[in-house]
């Protein structure tokens, strides 16, 4: 078994292949270590170019997705076909240098259970159309999920392979990764990392992708707080709801017994009987949740924690 697995998603970067592989090949020549590439349904002649690269190098793996499902994706197909001890990620587009690799491994040595880079110089000279609002959406990102990370974007991070194997990834949630790392126990830190602007083709990334990572975000705070007893969640905005239904009504009916306004010729009781529906509703989502967790789990004979270590157990 490889000490080391690097999971690389592809997607048009035939240009640079070769020089990535070549790259890889000598930053890991002191290892025992295997190159998980993933073609992530490249339209360009990435796939040709990785497997020249492969048949000069059997330590690198190819997997060729049917179509473009997405870097996340990607990931999560590396990922599961990943045997080494620990698994490294990082971009193909060479803005992440191999060439650090060596000091994530150092980090790992010392105890940690995930390692993840941060680009610290990476928006130099663009500060408030870039860094700034890489510092806000990374700081909102941190506060919410409780992981500290200056740069949860970049790609290139270390995980032992215990605490990332169990990971289940979607949409587009690679950047949380550690998050979810972090949930299992995992033990996370970060390190300044190189970076090197791509010497090939173009960023597949935008402004665009904000509302993406705000919706993930919301959904992995579901995940954190809500994914055992979603009741209390759907419950709660339930409960929520009765309550401004109980304030509406009242004060319609405040109107009516004084005189000032008819239910006719006010909004009040609409809105009551509003809110009354949607209170119902919010609790009989919680209820048919609550099911379906209790199906996820005893269907498949999953319990809801995680054991670290077991002592004097047979």
């Amino acid at each position: 078994m490889p000490r080391l697995s690097v999971i690389l998603p592809v997607y048009n970067e035939a240009k640079g292949i070769e020089l990535l592989f070549s790259t890889l090949e000598k930053a890991l020549s002191s290892y025992s270590y295997e190159v998980i590439a993933v073609n992530d349904g490249s339209k360009d002649s990435s796939w040709e170019e990785m497997c020249k690269g492969a048949a000069k190098n059997t330590a690198f793996k190819l997997i060729n997705l049917k179509r473009n499902f997405g870097q996340t994706a990607a990931i999560n197909a590396g990922i599961q076909a990943a045997t080494g001890e620990i698994l490294i990620l990082i971009d193909s587009d060479l803005e992440n240098d191999p060439n650090d690799i060596p000091k994530l491994l150092a980090k790992i040595d010392e105890g940690y259970d995930v390692v993840s880079g941060w680009r610290k110089d990476r928006w130099k000279g663009q500060f408030l159309t870039r860094k700034v609002p890489s510092l806000a959406a990374n700081g909102l990102i941190s506060k919410i999920s409780g992981v500290k990370l200056h740069d949860y974007g970049c790609t290139l991070k270390a995980y032992k392979s215990d605490v990332i194997k169990d990971v289940r990834l979607y949409g587009q949630m690679h950047r949380f990764i550690p998050v979810f790392c972090k949930w299992q126990g995992g033990k996370v830190t970060e390190i300044p990392v190189n970076y090197q602007p791509r010497l090939y083709g173009k960023s597949n990334y935008g402004l665009f992708r904000i509302y993406k990572v705000i919706l993930d975000l919301i959904l992995i705070k579901f995940l954190d707080k809500f994914m055992h007893r979603p009741i209390h969640f759907f419950g709660g905005a339930g409960i929520l709801s009765f309550v401004v239904m109980l304030l509406t009504s009242g004060l319609a009916v405040y109107f009516k017994v004084t005189g000032q306004k008819d239910f006719i010729q006010t909004p009040l009781p609409t809105i009551s009987a509003m809110f009354m529906v949607v209170g119902v509703l919010m609790i009989l989502m919680g209820v048919l949740a609550e099911m379906l967790m209790r199906t996820y789990y005893e269907s498949q004979d999953k319990f809801p924690f995680t054991i670290k270590e077991k002592i004097n157990f047979k």
